[in-house]
C-alpha cells in the first residue's frame, strides 16, 4: 500500500510538471512594450489624418482604413503629424527628394502573372508632365515597394501603405484572384490605385466615403468624379489619371 501511495504521488507530480511546462510554452510571448507603444502612436496618428475610428481594423501587425490602405504598427511617424487637420487630399507625408527619383519596385513571383498591369500602372505615374517621380522595376533587394497576391477576402481588390520617413508606402497586396475577371484597364487601375497610396494620396472622394478630414494638395481642391484616386469603385472607377491627379502629383513631386 505504502509502495502503491508513493507511486500515485510520484506520477501526480510528474503530471503537474508536464502540464505546467505545456501551459508555458502554448502561452503566446508578450508583444514587447516598444511595439505597444509604437502601436499606439500608429492608431492615433491615423486618426490625426482624417480617418474615423470606426473605420480602423485591428489586423495583426497593421491597421487598415478604408478597406485599403496600411498602416503598419511599428512604421515611423511623420514629425509634422501632431495634431487633427482639417479642410486640407495626401497624407502631409511624401517620398523625399532623393528617393521620388527612383522608386523601385519588387514584383513577388505571386504577382508575375500581373506585370503587363503593373507595366502600364507605373507609366500612367511615370508620365506625368512636370513630375520628377519615376517607378521602376527591380529583380533583386534593394527595392521600395514589395507587391504581392494576397486573398483579401470579397469586395476588396487592393491595399497599399502611406510613405513613411521619406520612403514610399513598403506594400501593395493585390487581391488577385478577385480581380482577375475585370478587364485589363480595371487591373491596372487597380495597381495604379495602390501605388498611389504608396505615394501619399488620400482617396479623392475622402468626404463622400466617410472619412472626416483629409490635407488639400495646395492649389488642387475640391471633388473629382474623373480621378482614379476615388476610393470604393473597384471594377468601375475611371483607369487613368484625371488631369487634377496628374496636377496633384506635379505640385507634390
Amino acid at each position: 500500500m505504502k509502495k502503491n501511495l508513493k507511486k500515485i504521488a510520484f506520477l501526480a507530480i510528474v503530471a503537474v510538471t508536464i502540464a505546467a511546462c505545456k501551459k508555458n510554452q502554448e502561452t503566446a510571448s508578450p508583444e514587447p512594450q516598444e511595439t505597444v507603444k509604437n502601436a499606439d502612436k500608429v492608431l492615433q496618428h491615423i486618426k490625426n489624418l482624417g480617418f474615423p475610428e470606426s473605420s480602423i481594423v485591428y489586423n495583426g501587425n497593421e491597421y487598415i482604413v478604408e478597406e485599403d490602405i496600411i498602416f503598419p504598427k511599428n512604421m515611423e511617424i511623420p514629425v509634422n503629424n501632431s495634431a487633427p487637420k482639417t479642410e486640407q487630399y495626401y497624407t502631409g507625408s511624401i517620398v523625399n527628394a532623393t528617393k521620388k527619383l527612383n522608386i523601385r519596385i519588387f514584383v513577388d513571383a505571386s504577382m508575375t502573372s500581373m506585370s503587363s498591369e503593373i507595366n502600364s500602372a507605373i507609366a500612367q505615374w511615370n508620365a506625368v508632365p512636370n513630375s520628377t517621380l519615376r517607378f521602376s522595376i527591380v529583380t533583386t533587394a534593394p527595392y521600395d515597394i514589395l507587391i504581392k497576391d494576397e486573398n483579401l477576402g470579397n469586395g476588396v481588390c487592393g491595399q497599399g501603405q502611406f510613405p513613411s520617413g521619406g520612403s514610399a508606402g513598403a506594400l501593395v497586396k493585390i487581391n488577385k484572384s478577385y480581380i482577375a475577371g475585370n478587364s485589363f484597364a480595371q487591373r491596372a487601375r487597380t495597381i495604379c490605385h495602390e501605388f498611389g497610396h504608396c505615394i501619399s494620396f488620400r482617396h479623392t472622394n475622402w468626404a463622400a466615403i466617410g472619412e472626416s478630414s483629409a490635407t488639400n494638395v495646395p492649389g488642387v481642391t475640391g471633388t473629382d468624379a474623373l480621378s482614379l484616386m476615388n476610393g470604393g469603385q473597384c471594377g468601375s472607377g475611371a483607369t487613368v489619371l484625371s488631369q487634377k491627379d496628374k496636377d496633384a502629383t506635379a505640385v507634390l513631386y
